[in-house]
């Protein structure tokens, strides 16, 4: 199926001359969608040919593809899981340096680059990247891009919510939809991330410890994290689980948001709530529920961030008095859009959407409805709080 990233790949190769790199968890399409750009030579890293020729440096690759040659458009090279080789900054920077005019270059990876901060070169303004997430409702509605941050509601087909809710986001499964495969395909990539990714790429050993606090985070999607229960769960220290959720975020496992505060110090020093990337592995309805809404909130937050439209955050709040709203997504460092997530549908507002958007100044306040049949209407035409169903307000979102 056409995926957006289709389209953002395009436009990127076309308006810009950096290198893309195109990051995201394990098997969510980035190596299809790079195909997809009609690469004039294809590298993964994985193929000895390829690794054998990667190796021997940038310019290797250049006579390989005869960058010197005049063409009519400039060759576009994809280099597929290129961070497993030690030496990639290095090799890029060379490639870049010497050829960036003559080539266009996209790279993926199934880890954050931070990870891969090996040597000393910098490729600071070499590149754009774009992270990238699995399906959403509003990408399976409508694959397009657009310069605005939302889009006019869409009425999803009866099933579409209940199979992403049910087999998750990632391509495969979901177009599977099929119960038996999703249980063999999410033991496999667990597998794949825990035996491979995990241990060959940071040199964490301690699998089986690492794997046991995974499956204690996915049972706690959506609370705060308590940093010394889990050490004391996994038999090691706080630092350590600190270093290894680091890891599992890094590795697109789980990914945690912060509660917002003016006081940005302050913010850093409170608790986490913490969220899978494949929400299907979520067990309790509504925890998977918040869970769902929380992928669509940061998917959307880094599809208007990595398109330039601005700078955006997503956090949570919770006050002194322990008021609480799910989640706050900024623009450019002020509130923006409030979403609190019910799965049945309750006669009353949340009071504490009203409370905090008058304290944030929030332009939106949603309460997400599951259970609330589609409206066909704009959402955030309104700015007072407002009982939204959840397909209606995932449908405008990218």
């Amino acid at each position: 199926m056409k995926r957006k990233y289709d389209l953002l790949l395009a436009e990127h190769l076309s308006e810009n001359r950096q290198m893309a790199f195109l990051t995201g968890p394990r098997q969510v399409g980035k190596t299809t969608v790079a195909r997809n750009a009609s690469p004039t030579r294809y590298f993964n890293w994985d193929v000895q040919t390829d690794r054998t020729l990667l190796t021997r440096g940038a310019t290797a690759v250049a006579d390989a593809v005869n960058l010197t040659d005049l063409h009519k458009r400039p060759p576009v090279l994809v280099f597929d899981e290129l961070h497993k080789y030690p030496k990639w900054k290095s090799f890029l920077k060379g490639l870049y340096d010497a050829h960036g005019e003559q080539c266009r270059v996209i790279v993926t990876g199934s880890a954050r680059l931070n990870v891969y901060k090996r040597g000393g070169d910098s490729l600071m303004g070499r590149y754009f990247a774009y992270r990238m997430h699995p399906l959403s409702v509003g990408e399976i509605l409508n694959p397009t891009i657009g310069d605005d941050e939302t889009v006019p509601p869409r009425k999803p087909a009866p099933d579409t919510v209940e199979a992403l809710l049910r087999y998750g986001g990632f391509p495969e499964p979901f177009l599977k939809a099929s119960s038996r495969f999703h249980n063999r395909w999410e033991d496999l990539r667990t597998e794949l991330l825990f035996r491979e990714d995990i241990r060959d790429l940071t040199r964490i050993h301690e699998s089986g410890q690492i794997q046991t606090l995974a499956i204690l985070l996915q049972n706690q999607a959506g609370q705060l994290m308590n940093y010394s229960t889990l050490a004391n769960a996994v038999n090691v220290s706080i630092d350590t689980i600190c270093r290894w959720i680091a890891v599992l975020e890094s590795f697109y496992f789980c990914f945690t948001i912060r509660p917002w505060h003016r006081n940005v110090p302050k913010s850093l020093r409170k608790q986490p709530k913490v969220f899978l990337w494949d929400w299907s592995m979520v067990r309790d309805t509504g925890a998977r529920h918040e869970n769902f809404v929380a992928s669509h909130l940061l998917k959307a937050v880094h599809w208007w961030s990595d398109r330039g439209l601005g700078r955006y955050g997503l956090f949570y709040l919770r006050d002194k008095a322990k008021r609480e709203v799910d989640f706050l997504v900024t623009k450019d460092a002020k509130p923006w859009l409030l979403v609190e997530v019910k799965s049945a549908a309750q006669r009353d507002l949340n009071p504490n959407l009203a409370f905090f958007q008058k304290a944030t100044g929030a332009n939106h306040a949603f309460q997400a409805v599951f259970d609330m049949p589609y409206v066909d209407r704009d959402c955030f035409a309104l700015t007072m709080p407002i009982r939204v169903p959840v397909t209606t307000l995932l449908s405008q979102l990218p």
